[in-house]
């Protein structure tokens, strides 16, 4: 079983608050537009980190990064990435790829609109977490926290960063 912290568009923004929540979190996930290197630094501190290169990442972020991420947790396939859409209207780039590997768990963000949906179609949740940080125009920022045990994800918990 593990715990999984998601967070996405920090934009360089740091907030003492995302290790607070995380702190039983067992991996931390950065859905892009990071900003910072410094951001991943900090987050690694506390737990190891995966994170794909959003819009607005430069080269160094880019060079570490990758756009897309496949990877497995316990028995669930996750994808993630930055700019990925929503169940109905994925994104054009991403649609072919996510179609062709059907994962259990799709992570996206970019729109800094926190969305939590089930796909009926691919058969897998969808997760943006929206925007931990400041840049943008969203009016809460937020994070999501959920646990992953055996293919079952559960537990999942939406906080609000006021």
């Amino acid at each position: 079983m593990k715990r999984i912290g998601i967070l996405s568009d920090t934009h360089s923004y740091w907030d003492d608050r995302y290790l607070l929540h995380f702190a039983d979190c067992d991996e931390i996930w950065h859905a892009g537009d990071i900003g910072s290197p410094l951001i991943i630094d900090r987050l690694e501190e506390h737990c190891p980190v995966r994170a794909v290169c959003g819009n607005i990442d430069g080269r160094e972020l880019s060079l570490r990064f990758d756009d897309v991420l496949h990877f497995k947790v316990e028995e669930c396939n996750v994808m993630m990435t930055h700019i990925g859409g929503y169940p109905g209207k994925y994104s054009p780039g991403i649609r072919k790829e996510l179609y062709g590997a059907r994962p259990n768990l799709f992570v996206a963000g970019h729109s800094h609109i926190l969305k939590v949906m089930h796909d009926d179609v691919l058969g897998c949740l969808h997760v943006n977490p929206g925007a931990a940080g400041k840049q943008g125009w969203q009016l809460v920022r937020t994070l999501v926290k959920l646990t992953i045990d055996g293919r079952e994800i559960k537990d999942l918990e939406v906080i609000e960063l006021s």
